[in-house]
Formats: C-alpha cells, sequence, structure tokens
C-alpha cells in the first residue's frame, strides 16, 4: 500500500513554517500597536497612560523650556524627549523584526507560486497570497525608516505633537513666540534664543537622517531591480511564471526606488534651511 504525499509537499508549500510564520506577523503586529509604550516607560517615570497624557505633559514642559532660555532640556521636557525615543526605538525594532518575517513569508509564497501545479485556482490563491504580503512588507520598511526618525531626533519627532491651537494660555503664548522669532528675517545684531537654536538644529537632524536612510533604500531598490531585471533575462522564455514574477518585483523595486528619491530630494530643503520648515510645523501646517 502506497502511503499518500503530504499535503505541504503537494501543494509546493512548507505548511509549517508557513504557519509560524504568520503567526508570528500576527503576533508582531500586534505588539506594534500595544508593546511599545511599555517597553518605552521606564522605571523612574512609568511612563505615560496615554497619548492625551503625553501631549499634555509635553506642552508644559515645552513652554517650561521656552521661559528658561537655557540650551540643555528643562528636566521635565528631558523626561518625554527621552521617552519619546525609547518609544521609537521600540517601534522600530518590532517593525524591523515583522518586516524580515513578511519577507521570508513572501519568498515562501512565491516558491510555492512558481512551484504549484497547473491548476488556476491555485495558482491564483498563492498569487493573492503573495500579493498581499507585500504590501505589509513595504509598508513596514516605511515604519522602520519614520521610528528609525524618531529615534534619531526625537525632539523634533515630539513638535509636531504640540497642540499648535492649545487654549492653554502659557503654551499658546509661547509658540506665539516661536512663531515671531522663526518668521523674523535673520539679520545683523539679531540674536537666536537658545531653545530655538536646539529646535532647528534638531528639526534639521530629523530631515538629515530621512535623507541618509532614504538614500540607502532607494540605492537598494535600485540594485534589486537590476538584478531581478538580470534574472529575468537569464530565465528560459518557456519558464513565463518564473519571468512573471521577476519582471513585476523588478518593476515594483524600480518605483519604489524612485519614490524614495523623489523624498530624499525633497527633505533636503529641509535639511538646507531647516527655519521655514518649522515655522510651517508651528503654524500647524498653514
Amino acid at each position: 500500500m502506497r502511503t499518500p504525499a503530504a499535503p505541504s509537499r503537494s501543494a509546493g508549500i512548507p505548511a509549517r513554517a508557513l504557519t509560524v510564520l504568520t503567526a508570528l506577523a500576527v503576533v508582531l503586529a500586534a505588539a506594534f500597536v500595544v508593546a511599545p509604550g511599555t517597553l518605552a516607560a521606564s522605571r523612574q517615570d512609568g511612563g505615560f497612560a496615554d497619548q492625551r497624557s503625553l501631549v499634555e505633559t509635553l506642552g508644559k514642559a515645552f513652554a517650561e523650556y521656552w521661559r528658561s532660555g537655557d540650551r540643555d532640556l528643562s528636566p521635565s521636557l528631558a523626561r518625554v524627549v527621552d521617552y519619546w525615543s525609547r518609544y521609537h526605538v521600540a517601534k522600530a525594532v518590532i517593525a524591523a523584526i515583522l518586516l524580515i518575517v513578511l519577507v521570508a513569508l513572501g519568498v515562501l509564497l512565491w516558491k510555492a507560486f512558481l512551484r504549484a501545479d497547473a491548476r488556476a485556482g491555485r495558482r491564483a490563491a498563492l498569487a493573492s497570497a503573495g500579493v498581499l504580503v507585500t504590501m505589509p512588507a513595504l509598508f513596514s520598511l516605511l515604519v522602520v525608516v519614520a521610528n528609525v526618525q524618531g529615534a534619531v531626533a526625537p525632539f523634533a519627532s515630539l513638535m509636531s505633537l504640540l497642540p499648535v491651537g492649545a487654549a492653554d494660555t502659557a503654551l499658546a503664548d509661547t509658540i506665539g513666540q516661536v512663531r515671531q522669532q522663526l518668521a523674523e528675517p535673520v539679520g545683523a545684531g539679531r540674536r537666536t534664543p537658545a531653545a530655538l537654536e536646539v529646535m532647528i538644529s534638531d528639526y534639521a537632524l530629523y530631515h538629515v537622517t530621512l535623507v541618509v536612510i532614504g538614500f540607502v533604500v532607494a540605492v537598494a531598490f535600485t540594485g534589486l531591480s537590476v538584478v531581478l531585471w538580470t534574472r529575468s533575462a537569464r530565465t528560459g522564455s518557456s519558464d513565463r511564471r518564473t519571468r512573471r514574477v521577476l519582471k513585476s518585483y523588478g518593476v515594483l523595486s524600480a518605483m519604489s526606488s524612485l519614490i524614495m528619491f523623489v523624498v530624499v530630494v525633497a527633505n533636503m530643503t529641509n535639511v538646507a534651511d531647516p527655519a521655514p520648515g518649522l515655522l510651517a510645523l508651528f503654524d500647524g501646517g498653514r
């Protein structure tokens, strides 16, 4: 009596690996949402209960820092900035692991698609699953980039959370003064407040980080596109399925590279002259 082949082999899919990677992706996606706040909380302050608590503390600490006239962050603002840096580190690490898992899952599915039998339904299901995994993988990459930015320049990242239209008088006055200082042209004899120098410097660093990482990612996508197109050209004309997959991902890599290069160029303006961009931030994007 002949022993039937294992379902995973007949389908061309290692079922155990597929199950493990899928479960890991789900767990990591959930952890990305719920875990960073807990991981970022220190033993001394315990973090923040929610986003509202963080924003309220930030507003008060920011006004206090501006009034101090010092370059060094005030203790209350330093606490928020340190927390925000750890928060982004946690999110970046989780997103990076999720990216690795999704890439592994995508490779597994596309290999199964290339080995699948002639049944159209099976091929369509595997192709759809491969596409569904590819999109979250690209999104995870963007999330990693954004959170590395936030970890490197947490103060600049926090400034986007300031309630620029706040009713709180102290914070409203502070933001008004910041706007006024940023709007005034730089001239001879004009002294820039130390706190504003720190803000401008960190805002520039925030965009420098994106320029550097974005350039690296763009070059990597360009290289990947070249490799995929080369492999496609070397694949025999009889293996049309493999050629289609390689060409599709070659086009996707090229498009991703182009988008990242555009992002890099757009952010170079804020690197060269960060004050106008920072003013727009305090104007609420107007």
